[in-house]
């Protein structure tokens, strides 16, 4: 499958083809830039996993290769998170995945901003292209995130006439992604002894979808709630001379 996008503002057409992975092809094997970004990668998958969003046909990876072939050259982009909705085939183990050859387009890229990269803004459409190019031209991503864990910036940007378009939250600081029903936002707090700020998702009534720890402690709580209301009947009970074992 070949595509020919154009630019205006040069002569030089891209030819883009989706090809599978070359046998001998080496993915860019990076070390990650620090402990927390698989933390943040790893606590959003969670919350869906728990809450029964994800499917089998689903793909979502972290570091994980994108791929193309643009004017026979074989690119490869690895976001720091990425979600497609739909893959042709659903298999145990990935190296990479190839956009319509493979499945759907990701409706979702991520990139974690950190002290020693800035690549996420990079337009370089020479080769290698620039991660920004590459998301928004070749792959024509629909919701591109940037996000800075340090800061707690959230940039939401929606491909509109095949431009990136930066988008404001809503007046609860989120963004609605339709093609998910969820809602994406910031949190602040503390997980995995890493206390700053989070990505998190909120379903469509504005509930907060909980990790694991929470739900332990959410269900510590209602448990010790209901223990205190059995307490105090029983001492009502008794207060009335009724003894509670007594009761059928």
């Amino acid at each position: 499958m070949t595509t020919q996008l154009g630019e205006a503002k040069s002569s030089t057409e891209l030819v883009i083809s989706w090809e599978a992975l070359p046998a001998d092809f080496q993915l860019e094997d990076e070390p990650v830039e620090n402990t927390g970004q698989p933390l943040l990668a790893g606590a959003l998958r969670e919350s869906l996993e728990i809450s029964g969003f994800i499917q089998p046909q689903m793909l979502i990876a972290s570091n994980f290769g994108l791929c193309a072939t643009i004017n026979g050259q074989f690119v490869a982009k690895a976001p720091d998170w990425v979600y497609v909705p739909s893959v042709n085939q659903v298999l145990g183990e990935r190296k990479s995945y190839t956009p319509n050859l493979d499945g759907d387009i990701p409706a979702i890229v991520m990139e974690f901003l950190s002290d020693i990269e800035g690549g996420e803004y990079s337009f370089k459409r020479t080769y290698p292209p620039g991660k920004w190019f590459f998301y928004e031209q070749i792959l024509q991503v629909p919701i591109y995130v940037i996000f800075d864990p340090n800061g707690g910036l959230l940039e939401f940007y929606q491909l509109e006439n095949s431009r990136y378009e930066l988008k404001q939250p809503d007046e609860n600081g989120r963004h609605w992604i339709d093609s998910m029903g969820l809602f994406l936002g910031t949190w602040q707090g503390t997980k995995e002894a890493r206390t700053g700020y989070w990505l998190r998702w909120w379903d469509e009534a504005g509930n907060l979808l909980l990790w694991a720890v929470e739900q332990i402690e959410q269900e510590r709580q209602r448990a010790e709630q209901e223990r205190q209301q059995k307490e105090r009947l029983i001492a009502y009970l008794q207060s009335q001379g009724i003894d509670p074992n007594n009761l059928k």
